[in-house]
């Protein structure tokens, strides 16, 4: 679907891109993540044509954007940070502009945009002005130009930034509606959403690629394979003698009571291999039940600030 190879981009002596590759599958919704000053925008600049590189690759269904930047465009929409709307036009007078400039034939653009509006769910306001919408609303209009001509592939640049909680829950609910008819590229600053929605993650540092997987490999891939959660039932003093004793372990932390006679707690390995099987039978030699023992999983916003150094603005 798309291909970035080699990407390198200057800015007069600075180097924002540092020989950027990936490759994008279709259907995916992929997050692109880096602190400010990594490369994002630039690379979806560079994606969607709006900027030239000044050496690589980009192509959208094997379709070369610097070479053939009209054809590539066709599959591509794209959402900028902050939308490209006309607020002296009403919304069906917007969207009907754009489904004109992504080349529909005059007879079939004002049925485009009864499809957008459907799609985006803001039929109801196809007569109001754009200057009278509220901020999720725009984001809903700026969405949909983004959909005109029904594109392959969807760069969505901080859809959610400046939304209140409920208008983030409904454009993250609009964004997974389109999931599997095409491919969805979405940088956000919000962790908790490029996690929720995002089925591959890409994070950039210093204009390279630092990281770029799956997202819950990615997580469990950067994960500390030594420390464990534990939630056991029984003595807790006794507990704690078996944690103290047994030389499987480096050290354990009491985290809280989980119920009467229930307790979580941290432990660290001294090993270097999977321990879980021989603290199991530690305790279960010592009648006691563990309800459950898992390695501890890092959060993308743990991974984040891992590969970075820097956690990302809310």
């Amino acid at each position: 679907m798309l291909l970035v190879k080699d990407l390198v981009k200057h800015y007069g002596s600075r180097e924002a891109l540092k020989g950027i590759s990936f490759h994008v599958e279709e259907g995916q919704i992929v997050g692109l993540l880096g602190q400010n000053g990594a490369g994002k925008t630039t690379t979806m600049n560079i994606i969607t044509g709006y900027l030239s590189a000044t050496s690589g690759e980009v192509e959208i269904q094997g379709i070369n954007i610097l070479d053939k930047p009209k054809e590539a465009k066709r599959c591509l929409g794209y959402l900028p940070e902050q939308p490209p709307l006309y607020e002296k036009m009403t919304v069906r007078e917007y969207l009907q502009f754009v489904a004109e400039l992504k080349g529909l034939r005059k007879g079939g653009i004002a049925e485009e945009a009864t499809r957008l509006m459907e799609q985006t769910n803001i039929l109801d306001r196809e007569h109001t002005l754009i200057r009278h919408l509220s901020k999720g609303y725009k984001q809903r209009v700026g969405l949909a130009q983004a959909l005109a001509g029904n594109p392959a592939l969807m760069i969505l640049d901080e859809p959610m930034v400046g939304l209140d909680p409920n208008q983030i829950v409904e454009i993250r609910e609009l964004i997974r509606s389109l999931a599997g008819e095409r491919t969805i590229i979405l940088s956000s600053h919000i962790l908790s959403e490029i996690e929720t929605l995002c089925d591959h993650i890409i994070i950039l540092d210093q204009g390279r690629v630092a990281a770029e997987n799956a997202t819950r490999q990615l997580e469990a891939e950067h994960s500390n394979q030594k420390q464990l959660r534990m939630v056991i039932k029984g003595d807790k003093r006794e507990i704690q003698r078996l944690l103290r004793e047994t030389e499987l372990l480096k050290r354990y932390s009491y985290i809280r009571d989980v119920e009467q006679g229930v307790y979580e707690f941290q432990v660290v390995s001294a090993m270097d291999t999977d321990i879980r099987d021989e603290l199991f039978l530690l305790f279960a030699q010592n009648q006691m039940i563990v309800y459950s023992i898992h390695m501890e999983q890092m959060s993308l916003e743990d991974v984040f600030i891992k590969l970075t150094g820097k956690e990302e603005e809310a």
